[in-house]
């Protein structure tokens, strides 16, 4: 389930932490896109698109790559900044591998937040 633009100031503080890395990231390297993921004991990683000869992966699951072999056993919250109108369906389950039920926040360049995807029940 995906709800509709999300307004200024009414993401948590950590949620906007989230978008901040992420936005870093993608400028940094200047990738299609930036990730950032925050794990259970409020650890934040972040990432860019990994667009290499030998292989390729999306921010979000490098970040999610990232948390993962530094120990991360499930995550609070995830944010990719894109200019795309929709997260990749991998990207989105490299989240739901390691937590089904958190929030995804999808925002554009600027960091305003466009999408928040939540798990979709059966």
């Amino acid at each position: 389930m995906a709800d509709g633009p999300v307004a200024e100031g009414e993401l948590e503080a950590e949620d906007e932490k989230l978008v901040v890395l992420a936005r870093a990231a993608r400028a940094r390297t200047g990738a299609a896109e930036g990730a950032a993921v925050r794990d259970t004991d409020g650890r934040t990683y972040a990432a860019s698109t990994v667009d290499l000869p030998s292989f390729g992966i999306s921010a979000l699951q490098a970040a999610v790559a990232a948390a993962v072999s530094s120990g991360a056993e499930s995550l609070e919250a995830a944010a990719v900044v894109t200019e795309d109108a929709l997260v990749t369906g991998a990207s989105v389950q490299a989240v739901r591998d390691l937590a089904p039920s958190v929030r995804i926040f999808r925002a554009d360049p600027s960091g305003s937040v466009r999408e928040v995807l939540r798990e979709v029940r059966p």
